[in-house]
């Protein structure tokens, strides 16, 4: 009974009868913040929802059944459970109804149920340790040039680098690329020169430290590609040597049944 559970469990067809429940289950969700739309069909919306919430329910169980002990050590069937325990709080607490406008987090069981997209999370989890070290050199840039531009262009515009976090906030708005030209603008009609302070900040912070978290996370991906390709060797070398050895066994019994046909022969003769 277990295995053919399990079996059902990991077929693809069932698979994609999950990531489709995921997918309706988040577009019932967003219909439901359409006020016609929920004014209209809100029952229909709601029995959706429960329909989406009791097949997770049930998958929940049916992996804790058929896994076991070994259901706590995958950490995706962790971020599973989570997010289920969250949809299910409000239903069975009513002081954590606040909680319900969390369910559309049931959509980031996509991230688990999607090889590709777990590839992605992994590579990226594996890049934290790269990025702690970029994130660090981006926070000291920004603050070093937060300082420099209160003291610089605190006067000449109060509203944009009056005080350290409104700076902090402006030059974290210009690292993006968001309205960057009219702020500097706005300084160059009393600092003519501020282009400088900008044109050197937006080479820093987009287009080196920006790019390094690309460069690690791209690393991290061909590491993870990596080591998939050689988990498929080793799977494949260790087929290879199961036939081969299969085939050496059945060579050995052939050589065996040879040598007791003679044997045979002569015994009936006699």
């Amino acid at each position: 009974m277990r295995e053919r559970l399990g079996a059902v469990l990991a077929h693809r067809h069932f698979q994609r009868f999950i990531v489709a429940v995921i997918l309706v289950n988040a577009a019932v969700l967003g219909l439901e913040t359409v006020p016609s739309v929920a004014s209209r069909y809100g029952d229909l919306l709601a029995l959706l929802d429960q329909l989406a919430l009791a097949i997770f329910v049930v998958e929940l169980a049916a992996k804790i059944y058929v896994e076991r002990s070994r259901f706590h050590r995958d950490p995706w069937n962790i971020f599973d459970t989570v997010i289920v325990l969250i949809a299910v709080a409000p239903a069975t607490a009513s002081s954590l109804s606040v909680l319900r406008s969390l369910r559309i987090l049931r959509a980031l069981r996509l991230l688990s149920a999607v090889p590709s997209l777990r590839k992605v999370v992994s590579a990226l989890l594996r890049a934290m340790p790269g990025m702690s070290s970029i994130v660090v050199l981006l926070s000291l840039v920004l603050y070093v040039a937060a300082v420099l531009a209160t003291k610089l262009y605190g006067q000449t515009a109060p509203e944009r680098f009056g005080s350290l976090p409104t700076s902090l906030f402006t030059l974290f708005q210009t690292m993006t690329g968001d309205d960057w030209g009219n702020i500097a603008r706005e300084v160059m009609e009393v600092h003519p020169s501020a282009w400088i302070f900008f044109t050197i900040f937006i080479l820093l912070c987009t287009f080196v430290v920006l790019n390094l978290f690309m460069a690690v996370v791209v690393s991290a991906m061909d590491e993870e590609a990596k080591e998939e390709r050689a988990e498929m060797e080793d799977l494949s070398a260790a087929s290879t040597q199961r036939i081969l050895d299969e085939l050496a066994e059945l060579r050995k019994e052939v050589a065996a049944l040879r040598r007791v046909t003679p044997r045979a022969k002569k015994r009936t003769s006699a």
